[in-house]
């Protein structure tokens, strides 16, 4: 693809200059979700010009189509955006659809230029910084920020044979109702799996097969919420290399608010890891099986950048390879809301807004030493 083509933006939602290849943006932002948005506020306070595109068809369109009894784990005091606190109670656990129309609004508040329905298909490095094809034409930017978060492509861990009942991934998982009656097969024992399991056995016999326990705490450990005790003992500020990091990392992250001892008290039948499918049939790794009459997967996702057209974007396992953001691989290109970024919260909600002060900072204040895209 000529990667000097104009592109045509639809006009209604595009700013006067989308970025041609004799006026390139300064900076490109791809996702509108809390990452880009928060890059969104700071670059919009350094005059620059950017623009955000997205490929959902609205602003929080992720947030939305989670399952209806999704709650954050964090309270609302710790959900806010750059400039604002996220609305009503600090001490409420907000729903899916709040967190939705927060960024819906927050966008809308501050007139940020975003195009939804806007699919990249290639990002490629050219000339003064890099090119990016989309469902809408080429897009050139000096700079690109990936602010696409870590849930990508649903993952499904390999079974030995198949199952013959309803399966589907937490992802397609909206809530009780939308499954036959029976019993349930829930695989995974992280924060999904835990919460999905809760959701359903109200209504169903539940089983939930996990091959790790990650560690969990309370949602509130002696009257606190748990991030207020986080962030008063420095675990919030706790870089990707610290001994906390590797530890998490090794275990797995923390199960947040849900008790596998309540759990259990409501019915939920714990099992160890699934390792065979036949028919109805589920086999344990202890030897044990039991029949289910669907199941689902909260197995969480993969990143995918197969779409960056670049040698060495990403390592072995898939993940781009940075330095606090800032691609190892392509001078200009960053990217925001990976786990482990910079800090335990870079992949949270109200904690991005700190990697993203510290990408504009790099990108507009920091004072080049040669190679790639300076200020």
């Amino acid at each position: 693809m000529d990667t000097t083509e104009t592109p045509t933006l639809p006009s209604r939602e595009a700013p006067a200059s989308a970025g041609s290849s004799d006026d390139p943006l300064d900076v490109l932002v791809i996702g509108a979700g809390q990452a880009g948005l928060s890059m969104a506020w700071h670059l919009a306070r350094r005059g620059v010009r950017y623009l955000v595109i997205d490929a959902a068809p609205d602003i929080g369109h992720s947030w939305r189509t989670r399952w209806d009894s999704l709650r954050l784990f964090t309270s609302a005091r710790y959900d806010g955006l750059p400039g604002e606190d996220f609305p009503g109670d600090p001490d409420s656990y907000p729903s899916k659809d709040q967190v939705a129309a927060y960024l819906t609004d927050y966008a809308h508040r501050h007139a940020f230029p975003i195009l939804t329905d806007t699919r990249v298909t290639r990002l490629v490095p050219s000339a003064g910084g890099l090119a990016a094809h989309t469902t809408s034409g080429v897009v050139h930017a000096r700079r690109v920020v990936v602010a696409t978060g870590a849930i990508h492509v649903p993952f499904l861990p390999a079974v030995d044979g198949s199952f013959s009942v309803p399966a589907s991934h937490s992802s397609q998982y909206h809530r009780s109702s939308d499954l036959l009656p029976g019993r349930v097969l829930v695989v995974g024992g992280a924060n999904s799996g835990l919460q999905i399991a809760e959701d359903l056995v109200s209504s169903r016999e539940v089983v939930l097969a996990s091959g790790t326990n990650p560690p969990a705490v309370p949602q509130r450990p002696l009257g606190r919420d748990l991030f207020w005790w986080l962030t008063r003992l420095g675990f919030m500020d706790k870089g990707p290399d610290s001994r906390l990091a590797k530890r998490m990392r090794a275990r797995g992250d923390l199960v947040v608010g849900t008790s596998r001892k309540e759990l259990r008290a409501a019915g939920v039948d714990f099992r160890p890891r699934l390792v065979h499918a036949s028919g109805r049939t589920a086999t344990f790794a202890d030897g044990t099986e039991v029949d289910v009459d669907a199941v689902v997967w909260a197995t969480g996702y993969r990143p995918d950048y197969s779409w960056i057209d670049a040698p060495a974007v990403t390592d072995a396992a898939g993940k781009p390879r940075h330095d606090g953001g800032r691609s190892l691989a392509v001078p200009g290109l960053s990217f925001l809301g990976l786990p482990w970024q910079r800090t335990r919260g870079s992949a949270l909600l109200g904690f991005v807004q700190r990697d993203a002060a510290h990408l504009a900072s790099e990108m507009f204040d920091r004072v080049p030493t040669g190679g790639g895209v300076s200020g």
